[in-house]
């Protein structure tokens, strides 16, 4: 019975009046949080919503009827009837104060922080604090651009000791490596018994309220104010974290954690966030390219390019029937383009179809063994069948010459074989079509070449590991002419079947719902920022991890 009265206690919602608007939250809120639930903007240096509150910067300070003095909002539970100010003069006097304090030792090297632009200390200072100081003596003296880890620098001068990233090393990554040390104005943020080398350092970063804390492959590139940003999916792994990707003049800078509380939380690992720069890699294809009379590799359009796959497939199928060409989906592209794809292997009359995932490293948090975005995406689609993907099957087909064909997408297939067998399966090959991000040597007996899009140069949608349905933004422009993987497959379908379909990720859906009932209702527009859940539980749900 306790146990009963506890829940229906713990789901009874408070009303409480803050300037005068009444909002309302769960009882035990934290009043801070209520109120940036509400909209209502409350500054604060310490809190953070993932992390245990510490109450150390007295910033979020606020007059609460009843009380004999100022309460800090984030160690402040909700209660029903409660009547609060935010904007009464005293509540404004104890935060020039706290801010006066914050700044007695801060330096002046705003023009060089690379926090600039998205400080809080700047726009809390500007907003709230005195445009006057009263003291006279010199800015206490500490050590900066600490080589703290092999992807972290501390600048200790900057620090303002909201333990933030303390509380993340103990709490989240559970490594435990930053410490406060000394007592009083002698207090530093440090490194404790080893480097911050852990597989979240970064995230420190981005839960620093300053500058203190920086990430090495974005130290000193550019200015934050200068950046775009476009939701996203992190393609690193099949969790499926959030992201922003973060650009200027059509080039990835960074990419960032993007809240969801069903997904990522408000993090995101090391590995996947610095995994960006080949999207504008030197090396990757940028044109298509096909076979001369003598074999050899030469640039040809994508018209030029297309007939040819289109021809090669045709006389390869009227030579050995429906069956001989086989193929390979690869998990990094959306949802709508691997439809389409297999739209396009029925119609060639394609017989063995199978995928390869890259594997690695993974942990019981955010860290997923399976290193693509949309292998359930492939699998939900009924591309793929059996518990290794139908590879093994095809290779089998490919070795007994029953495939003289392959449409090769993706360069998973180069990592999942040997040197020697991966030779042998090509080498029996009568037709050989690459669609990829680069052009490996070992493929250079390929017909025909087509460069691949990369996903922040996409709209479209991925299916993480928990099933849940997440929607990607084309953050970048690709070149004048450029053919996305969709309109590529959509091409090479209609010089087959005598089609005129176009290529529009949002359109996809209908036909998608058609073919697989589980996607019946879903849409690029009903997604939003949450995701949806395959199982109907919709967007936003909980206990996706």
């Amino acid at each position: 019975m306790a146990a009963d009265a506890s829940s229906t206690n713990a789901l009874k919602i408070a009303q409480v009046t803050v300037d005068g608007r009444p909002i309302q939250a769960p009882e035990g809120t934290p009043l801070l949080q209520a109120m940036l639930d509400a909209g209502l903007d409350v500054p604060h240096y310490c809190y953070h919503p993932k992390l245990s509150i510490d109450g150390s910067c007295r910033l979020c300070q606020v007059k609460i009827e009843g009380m004999p003095k100022l309460q800090i909002s984030c160690n402040t539970q909700v209660r029903d009837g409660m009547i609060v100010h935010t904007a009464d003069p005293e509540v404004a006097l104890a935060r020039r104060g706290v801010l006066e304090l914050l700044l007695l030792n801060h330096p002046l090297d705003c023009p060089i922080c690379d926090k600039a632009g998205e400080c809080w200390l700047q726009d809390y200072s500007m907003r709230f604090g005195s445009r006057f100081a009263r003291t006279l003596e010199p800015r206490r003296k500490h050590q900066k651009r600490l080589d703290i880890g092999a992807r972290m620098l501390l600048d200790q001068e900057r620090c303002i000791l909201c333990r933030r990233c303390v509380r993340f090393c103990r709490e989240i990554s559970k490594t435990g490596e930053l410490a406060i040390f000394n007592l009083g104005d002698r207090s530093v943020l440090d490194i404790h018994d080893r480097r911050l080398d852990n597989d979240y350092s970064i995230c420190t970063a981005d839960i620093c309220p300053v500058g203190a804390l920086e990430s090495k492959d974005f130290h000193h590139r550019i200015r934050v104010w200068f950046l775009q940003r476009t939701a996203s999916v992190c393609p690193g792994c099949s969790n499926g974290c959030n992201i922003m990707v973060c650009e200027h003049r059509n080039r990835v800078w960074r990419l960032i954690p993007r809240r969801n509380d069903a997904v990522n939380d408000t993090w995101m690992c090391d590995h996947g966030r610095l995994d960006y720069k080949f999207v504008g890699d030197p090396q990757r294809l940028r044109t298509p390219m096909v076979a001369d009379n003598g074999g050899a590799l030469a640039p040809a359009s994508w018209e030029e390019a297309l007939a040819r796959a289109a021809a090669a497939i045709a006389a390869l199928t009227a030579r050995h029937g429906a069956g001989a060409l086989g193929a390979m989906v690869s998990p990094q592209l959306t949802n709508e383009e691997n439809f389409r794809f297999g739209e396009l292997l029925r119609a060639a009359g394609a017989g063995k179809i199978a995928m390869a995932v890259r594997r690695g490293m993974a942990d019981d948090f955010l860290i997923k063994a399976e290193k693509a975005p949309n292998a359930r995406g492939v699998r939900e689609m009924a591309l793929v069948s059996g518990s290794d993907d139908g590879l093994g099957e095809l290779l089998r087909a490919a070795e007994a010459g029953e495939l003289k064909g392959l449409y090769l997408c993706g360069g998973e297939l180069l990592d999942a074989l040997t040197p020697e067998r991966l030779g042998a399966i090509l080498g029996r090959l009568e037709l050989l079509i690459v669609h990829g991000l680069r052009l490996d040597p070992r493929l250079g007996r390929a017909a025909v070449v087509i460069p691949t899009t990369a996903f922040a140069e996409k709209d479209g949608s991925f299916i993480n590991h928990a099933g849940r349905v997440q929607r990607i933004f084309k953050a970048l422009e690709t070149p004048p002419g450029w053919l996305s993987d969709g309109e590529v497959f959509t091409r090479l379908l209609n010089a087959i079947d005598g089609g005129r379909r176009r290529f529009d990720p949002e359109a996809m859906w209908e036909p998608i719902g058609r073919a697989h009932p589980r996607f019946a209702g879903i849409s690029l527009e009903m997604l939003g920022a949450g995701g949806a859940l395959l199982d109907g539980a919709g967007a936003q749900g909980a206990g996706d991890r």
